[in-house]
């Protein structure tokens, strides 16, 4: 009885962690600390240094700094590309730079090979910044690959008279299906509507679960318990839904 006291008074009192482990556990949340910052610098230096490398060759060597500096300074090709395209929004706006984008297009349109890249680009450029909420602002749930598995999936525009014309009788929706970890890359696909299981997380949010390969969950953290009760809830809403379509084939016969 007495070595069993002893035993589990000893096993009450934890020694104190080693001088390996207490510096594996300082490493790694200094990790944690400084890895979101220095991947946040780095792309801002990237993107920084990638518009100074397209507009720097249009600017005469004159009227660069590094010419009277002996250091180049980062970011004047940033400030000077934000500044013309300000200034080419400005003249749009009027009268006069109006007819002369309505010329330039013109001539772009007249072009057999440019015609179509020209045509497609604008399209793309003015659904991604308009400010239409029903364009690309939906994250729904498709089944795919097989039965039982679902994918993340865009909703964007629904499919035009022609194309809807020729599917199916049924309710269909254009749909984005991106790759992990590169969510620029992906399949496209027209989908029925009832095939889709809306979800209520914003695109920002749908972006960050698939970059990070499901480890970090819409919402918070994974682990808690707020978390863990909206994926069974969404699991539970795939398993109803997959059931009711399982159940269509049966009533049609």
């Amino acid at each position: 009885m007495t070595d069993n006291k002893s035993t589990a008074a000893a096993s009450a009192v934890k020694s104190p962690p080693g001088i390996v482990s207490r510096i594996r556990t300082y490493f790694l949340t200094g990790l944690v600390v400084a890895g979101p910052v220095a991947v946040t610098l780095w792309l801002i230096w990237w993107f920084v240094t990638w518009v100074d490398g397209l507009v720097r060759p249009f600017i005469p060597r004159i009227y660069r700094p590094e010419t009277y500096l002996p250091v180049e300074i980062p970011g004047l090709g940033l400030i000077i590309g934000f500044v013309a395209l300000t200034l080419l929004g400005f003249l749009t706006a009027n009268l006069i730079g109006r007819k002369l984008v309505d010329f330039g297009e013109g001539l772009l349109n007249r072009m057999p090979i440019v015609r179509p890249i020209y045509r497609t680009a604008k399209q793309i450029f003015q659904t991604l910044f308009s400010k239409s909420e029903s364009s690309f602002r939906r994250v729904g749930l498709v089944e795919f690959p097989s039965p039982g598995m679902w994918s993340l999936v865009f909703l964007t525009q629904p499919p035009n008279e022609e194309i809807s014309s020729r599917l199916p009788a049924t309710e269909h929706v254009s749909a984005f299906m991106p790759c992990t970890p590169n969510p620029t890359t992906g399949f496209f696909f027209y989908a029925p509507r009832r095939d889709v299981i809306d979800l209520d997380i914003t695109v920002e949010a749908a972006m960050t679960l698939l970059m990070s390969a499901g480890i970090v969950q819409p919402g918070g953290e994974s682990q808690s318990p707020g978390s863990q009760a909206r994926l069974a809830a969404l699991a539970e809403t795939a398993r109803a839904a997959q059931a009711v379509r399982k159940a269509e084939p049966s009533a049609a016969k």
